[in-house]
């Protein structure tokens, strides 16, 4: 085996401690100050909190698409230059028969006193009423000559009417709901639509914003149709944007208050004492005080997404605050001074924490790899807000606890409890001892069945779906009674888009949906262009309608077919130049196009190609069962038939193509979440440990946790969307969480102790402080389940149970890959008391270090009485040793050696003073 590298030795040469005495010195000798300094950020932070704005819908996941760009310029080149925008909104009505003359005169009362409202820039409106007014009556233009078309009409006029248009009038039939029965002249439902003008330039893209202008102009609508009675529903994409943003609000009004209920409540099971659980308290409000500070201050809009890191953030901070608590009153429990204990808690816990935090940050980092904006946004606020985390759980927290207990040492301030979690004899312990159980007599027989089990979920994992729509965003269609039930203002608001958007997709046959478009960005003048387009569309794919072979189509050729029919002489000049006779021009484009758009044609024409000839559009109708994978597969399969620069686009195909990146986005960030925290880890253990054989070790836990999350998504039917495709790489932040206090109090412990007292000390101590954390992690993440919008419900789901997974790992199977560490660590070569067989000699083993580095002679340990003075003494320099530089009687700390020689017979050596620049 090849000796240690330059960069091995390097590492190994980091003086780390002297870092962590200096902090440890300032909680313990500054605790007062630090407390300040913290309570002085938090204010500064709290600034932020006024500026923080919001952005929701699925815009946000859109932008930047090659498909979406293609969109937008379609959007906004195929419109008349410098004309006002248009918006809809569909007035969606439900009766007995909405055919009948009551129910066609509402519809058409409700359209006339729309469109005397001059505030809701009524351009048009349309419906099935309109219609059989007209065929009653041609010339009943406006609504108020249609309605008294209605009003005069009888029963049987207006049956025959009905009867008439069912037979020569295809949008007659499109908007009326699927039970339409032309015999009986009666539907269930129709849709009205009205038109509004809107400033230019507000064109919606492919997703939905959460802001539109047209949200006031619908909800004044809604306000005229309360006047007509009947049951009609106003719907449209300003609507959709309102509830949009009620969503948000409303999920956050329900999930930080609830997480904020259940953490609290497993506090106070934690602690057991109201000084520390208001503590623990103080310091989750400041880790989010901070984090959505920087939000304001940084100017980063608060998204659906970030709903997710408040619980996030209270999970690992609740969980720093319990190993922090339970770890100083395991030392105080043992008979140590204030200072002592909490010095000896910081010296071991600062690095743990320094390394959970590290590696959380990683797992979140890792979501820079997505090409999702918004999934890149998520993954840099909830690191930043780790690091908040950390520093005031790591140093605030400790430095106040210290303050704390002074505090009750001189007054009357009472103490309820003490003992820490998991202690000696308790039935936890023997629960949480089940997986030293196991390492004891067959790790490695263990870690294979590990293996296979983990192998088949990620087998299985690999056929999650994959899902971006609009609905993820959106509201159940009922709320659960039980939040009905909630006082203002935690009830969640009255929603109806979900409701409207699924009966619309049950009752009718066709939507806007039903077509796809390829986008031409080439020199339409070019000769073969336009044959290029009309070969395209031979033999078309299965989801795209076909007429004699063809794919029905809607462009520029189209155009000039229809204009040809009713102008010879421009039929003539088409004729001239179509070389092969198909009825599409090959040759002199340029002058067919001019002419095309001299004619009354023209308007028409410009909806499918620039004015300049420099792009062109082809809108396909498409089947209406089909799904959207389908349509976008075969609306890509014609764009590549196309001899010229075409690209797919269209709503059903940006979002498909969201989705696709969904799919990437949790792929890369778990790839470079994996390797970014093997690395980490590699790193920081060797440096702190003199071993990077450790830190690959710590990963195998975290692995096993990925894949049993993975494995389960599919089971719960859970697909990646644009939340839970981050969850592979916040598990990996999370559940190395629990698996790293595992690691590195076991390396602590096993320092001074043989292998099997180790594994038994670190799952009792360590252990218990997981199973608190657990707990209040996974109600705190769990309560996303109550979000009124689906991704985040699946996203507290999935993550609840991955911290369960992660938990379980730790304590049942590090204990096993910890042995088999050991065993080969320690220089020991034979497999087969790995699988159970013969004598194990972890059963008797002696203390070890880290297998390249000498231990130092133990020394015995010092206590207050044998130094006269007490630890906490004012004269006693706590930044290293004695104020005395020639007094050989320096105060140990930074491991147990001191308290346990006894029991151990060995222990680690005095540490240098860190504020000697020598030492």
């Amino acid at each position: 085996m090849s000796g240690p590298t330059p960069v091995h030795d390097l590492l190994e040469g980091v003086d780390h401690q002297r870092y962590i005495d200096w902090i440890d010195y300032h909680i313990v000798n500054n605790s007062r100050t630090v407390v300040l300094l913290f309570l002085v950020a938090t204010a500064v932070f709290a600034l932020g909190l006024g500026n923080i704005s919001t952005e929701t819908g699925t815009e946000q996941f859109t932008t930047g698409l090659p498909s979406e760009e293609a969109f937008n310029d379609v959007q906004r080149e195929f419109s008349p230059s410098f004309a006002p925008d248009t918006g809809a909104t569909s007035l969606i009505q439900r009766e007995q028969n909405v055919l009948s003359k009551r129910s066609m005169l509402r519809m058409l009362r409700l359209q006339n006193r729309i469109e005397k409202r001059p505030d809701l820039r009524v351009q048009s409106t349309a419906s099935a009423a309109s219609l059989v007014a007209q065929e009653l009556d041609p010339g009943a233009e406006s609504t108020g000559d249609q309605i008294r078309a209605i009003e005069e009409a009888t029963p049987t006029d207006i049956d025959r009417a009905v009867r008439d248009l069912a037979t020569t009038n295809d949008r007659f039939t499109g908007l009326l709901s699927n039970d339409f029965n032309a015999q009986s002249a009666s539907a269930s439902a129709t849709i009205g639509t009205v038109t509004h003008e809107l400033p230019a330039g507000v064109s919606e893209g492919a997703g939905q914003g959460g802001e539109s202008p047209l949200t006031p102009i619908q909800l004044r609508v809604d306000s005229v149709e309360d006047t007509v009675g009947g049951d009609i529903t106003v719907f449209g994409s300003g609507i959709v944007s309102e509830e949009f943003g009620s969503v948000l609000t409303d999920s956050l009004l329900l999930t930080v208050p609830a997480a904020f209920l259940f953490i609290v409540f497993f506090l106070i099971v934690a602690f057991r004492d109201l000084a520390d659980l208001v503590l623990g308290v103080v310091a989750l409000v400041m880790a989010i005080v901070w984090t959505f500070g920087f939000l304001g201050l940084a100017g980063i809009p608060f998204t659906q997404m970030l709903i997710a890191v408040p619980p996030l953030l209270l999970a690992v901070g609740i969980d720093f605050g319990i190993h922090s608590i339970n770890r100083y009153r395991e030392e105080r429990v043992r008979g140590e001074s204030i200072g002592d204990a909490m010095r000896l808690t910081t010296d071991q816990l600062t690095v743990a924490f320094f390394i959970v935090a590290g590696t959380s940050a990683i797992g979140f980092l890792a979501n820079l790899t997505s090409a999702l904006p918004p999934i890149r946004e998520f993954g840099v606020v909830a690191a930043i807000g780790i690091g908040f985390t950390f520093l005031i759980f790591g140093i605030f927290v400790p430095a106040a606890k210290v303050e704390l207990d002074r505090v009750r040492e001189r007054t009357a301030i009472p103490t309820f409890a003490t003992t820490p979690l998991g202690q000696e004899g308790t039935a936890l312990a023997s629960v949480l001892s089940v997986g030293v159980g196991i390492a004891k007599r067959a790790p490695a027989l263990f870690l294979v069945v590990v293996v296979l089990i983990s192998a088949s979920a990620g087998v299985y994992a690999t056929g999650v779906d994959t899902s971006f729509e609009q609905e993820d965003f959106l509201p159940p269609e009922e709320n659960p009674d039980f939040l009905e039930q909630l006082p203002e203002p935690f009830r969640p608001s009255d929603y109806t888009v979900t409701t409207t958007v699924n009966y619309l997709e049950d009752n009718f046959a066709s939507t806007q949906q039903d077509s796809t478009t390829i986008y031409v960005e080439a020199p339409m003048t070019r000769g073969s262009v336009l044959e290029s387009i009309h070969n395209a569309n031979e033999d078309p794919p299965d989801s795209i309608l076909r007429e004699d072979n063809h794919a029905e189509t809607t462009s520029i050729i189209t155009v000039i077919e229809s204009h040809a029919e009713r102008d010879p002489e421009f039929a003539a000049l088409v004729d001239r130049n179509d070389i092969d006779d198909n009825g599409v021009p090959d040759r002199n484009l340029r002058e067919v196009y001019d002419d095309l758009l001299d004619s009354p044609a023209r308007d028409q024409a410009l909806d499918y190609i620039m004015e300049d000839y420099s792009s062109a559009r082809v809108v396909y109708s498409v089947e209406a069962d089909a799904s959207d994978d389908e349509v976008v597969a075969d609306t890509r399969t014609v764009a590549d038939r196309y001899r010229t620069s075409a690209v797919a686009t269209g709503q059903t195909v940006v979002f498909q193509a969201v989705s696709d990146r969904i799919r990437e986005s949790a792929v890369s960030s778990l790839i470079a979440a994996l390797v970014g925290a093997a690395l980490f880890l590699v790193v920081i253990y060797l440096v702190l440990e003199g071993t990077a054989s450790l830190g690959l070790a710590n990963v195998f836990p975290v692995m096993v946790t990925v894949a049993l999350v993975a494995g389960s998504m599919r089971a719960l039917s859970i697909p990646f969307n644009t939340i839970t495709a981050t969850i592979l790489a916040i598990v990996i932040g999370l559940g190395i969480d629990y698996s790293v206090h595992i690691f590195h109090r076991f390396v602590d412990e096993r320092e001074e102790r043989p292998l099997v007292p180790a594994l038994e000390r670190t799952v009792r101590g360590t252990g218990g402080a997981l199973f608190g954390s657990m707990l209040t992690t996974v109600s705190g993440i769990g309560v996303l389940s109550l979000a009124v919008f689906v991704a985040i419900q699946q996203f507290g789901l999935i993550t609840a149970l991955a911290v369960v997974y992660a938990f379980l790992t730790a304590v049942v199977v590090s204990p096993s890959v910890l042995v088999v560490w050991d065993h080969f660590v320690t220089g020991h070569r034979s497999l087969l008391p790995l699988f159970g067989v013969g004598a194990a000699p972890w059963q008797d083993s002696a203390p070890t270090g880290a297998p390249d580095v000498t231990l130092p002679d133990p020394k015995p340990a010092v206590t207050p009485a044998e130094t006269g003075t007490q630890p906490d003494d004012p004269e006693v320099d706590w930044n290293g040793g004695r104020a005395d530089p020639d007094s050989d009687s320096d105060i140990e700390h930074g491991s147990d050696a001191a308290r346990d020689a006894g029991d151990s017979g060995s222990g680690s050596g005095d540490r240098s003073d860190p504020s000697d620049p020598d030492a």
